[in-house]
């Protein structure tokens, strides 16, 4: 019985960092970033951490507002559009307060000036 290869990070563990997301989180993230071949598990993580805040009894929207400002700032231009994606995916409250933070670090715009 051969289960496949073991993803790591796994979407559960990105999750649990973004939603922690002290200084050591932070540099978990930083470090997932660089790799290009990790953005789908970044992001894999990202729609768990938005959905599991979706589903909370109570919104942290300055959490998410945070969180969206700072990946916007710290996210290579190859994410932005991604991340903007994600913020896009639902109507949810959760979603639109981390879509409002990326919209205020102007990661997109950087990635993606205007001519």
């Amino acid at each position: 019985m051969n289960a496949g290869p073991v993803s790591f990070p796994d979407r559960d563990t990105v999750a649990d960092k973004l939603s922690a997301f002290g200084e050591a989180d932070q540099a978990f993230i930083r470090l997932l970033m660089e790799n290009p071949e990790q953005d789908d598990r970044l992001l894999e993580g990202l729609y768990r951490y938005l959905d599991i805040a979706s589903e909370a009894r109570y919104l942290n929207s300055l959490k998410l507002d945070k969180l969206g400002q700072w990946l916007g700032n710290e996210a290579p231009a190859r994410l932005q559009m991604r991340l903007m994606e994600a913020a896009r995916a639902s109507q949810h409250p959760a979603y639109q307060a981390f879509r409002t933070g990326l919209t205020k670090s102007g990661g997109l715009e950087r990635a993606f000036p205007k001519a």
